[in-house]
């Protein structure tokens, strides 16, 4: 059996059909569940014919319709937009962290999806990539995964009503993923319009249902979605086109692929479920520290070699008699020397007297050792007439 003949199943036959549309409008009228049920789960999880865990297969047909419809302008923090500037996310991608539960979804995406159609080549950096920027790996606005890979709070996208440089999409799901009964809204950490979910939705964890809030559900989708059609995504050629048909914006395929880059070098930690996204700092790259006082240039090019100091001619005779202290600072940059405070002397009290001839004469001894010490001699041990003894001797026998 080939690929594109096992790819042809229910949903594909309708896409290919029938314009997607009126495919969401059949899909509407149909809705009677908060999630759409999952198709015989226990069936299709052992089918060797490329079939996906929910009986689904791959669309043979690339799908042109977007699963997001983020703006260029939500690169400044909306939903379906990354937290800050295109630099500074791919600079930050090693310390940002992927939670557990997103980091196995994306690889499980990845062995499924490729076991199902093994022309796509996927890799799970690219699916990571698009969770970074659309969800920050389901942590936008304060949202967590949690054991089970659901994002709570639900992340929703604002209202696509052509306003605040936003499409216009009408309801297409009776509010079913988002909650919204008037106009659509991007739904889940990969931010899929109810429209396309609704084509390329699964359920890749048994659970029975098709979500887009949760994290294993949504990036087997995004793999779905990635790898309808027939471009090699492992060539860079097919992952700008897939990416592109994603989303269609260029600065979007240029960021996403910058960051799928960075996960290929290994550059991201894994952190645990439930932790939301803080902040962080991070060097501006295009700050250039001020040369210091006295130093030529330094990391901005030109001639970091010092001049040369011309020696100066000391005076025959100094012009003022120098003073005790200096008046002012030393304006070398060296550290000034300050003056140590005098010592006051030391003496040892007299030891009283206690009429034993022998005991004063050891105390005495004993003072004796102590002041010469305190007078700055020093005992040779191998020497028994150096001057710390001479000292010992005269304190012990005069007067």
């Amino acid at each position: 059996m080939t690929l594109s003949a096992s790819r042809f199943g229910r949903i594909q036959r309708a896409a290919a059909l029938v314009p997607l549309a009126l495919l969401s409008a059949a899909w509407t009228a149909s809705l009677t569940t908060a999630v759409t049920p999952a198709a015989d789960v226990s069936a299709a999880t052992t089918d060797p014919g490329g079939l996906l865990p929910d009986g689904s297969s791959v669309p043979a047909q690339a799908i042109e319709a977007p699963a997001s419809v983020s703006g260029t302008d939500d690169i400044t923090g909306t939903v379906g937009g990354p937290q800050g500037d295109a630099q500074q996310i791919v600079a930050t991608s090693s310390t940002n962290g992927i939670p557990s539960a997103a980091l196995a979804a994306y690889q499980r995406a990845e062995t499924v999806i490729n076991a199902a159609d093994p022309s796509c080549r996927l890799s799970w950096q690219l699916v990571a990539a698009i969770g970074r920027v659309e969800s920050n790996h389901g942590r936008f606005g304060g949202s967590a995964l949690d054991a089970d890979g659901l994002a709570r709070p639900g992340i929703l996208g604002p209202p696509l009503n052509g306003r605040n440089n936003t499409q216009l999409i009408r309801d297409t799901d009776a509010g079913q993923y988002d909650d919204d009964t008037v106009f659509d809204r991007a739904a889940g950490p990969m931010q899929f319009i109810p429209s396309t979910w609704s084509v390329v939705g699964v359920d890749a964890d048994n659970d029975g249902v098709r979500n887009p809030q949760d994290i294993d559900d949504a990036s087997l989708a995004t793999a779905v979605y990635l790898c309808s059609g027939d471009d090699d995504l492992s060539t860079l050629s097919g992952q700008r086109a897939s990416v592109y048909r994603y989303n269609h914006s260029d600065t979007y395929v240029d960021l996403v692929l910058s960051i799928m880059d960075a996960y290929l070098d290994g550059d991201f930690m894994q952190v645990p479920d439930g932790t939301t996204a803080a902040g962080f700092l991070s060097p501006d790259p295009s700050y250039t520290p001020p040369p210091a006082r006295g130093d030529g240039p330094r990391n901005g090019g030109g001639d970091t070699t010092a001049a040369p100091v011309e020696p100066q001619q000391p005076a025959d005779e100094p012009t003022d008699e120098p003073t005790s202290e200096p008046t002012k600072p030393p304006t070398d940059g060296g550290t000034p020397t300050l003056p140590l405070p005098s010592l006051p002397p030391v003496t040892v009290p007299p030891l009283p007297e206690t009429s034993v001839a022998p005991v004063d004469d050891v105390l005495t001894l004993a003072q004796a050792i102590v002041q010469c010490t305190l007078d700055g001699y020093v005992d040779n041990l191998l020497r028994n007439d150096d001057p710390f003894d001479q000292c010992v001797e005269d304190y012990t026998t005069k007067p």
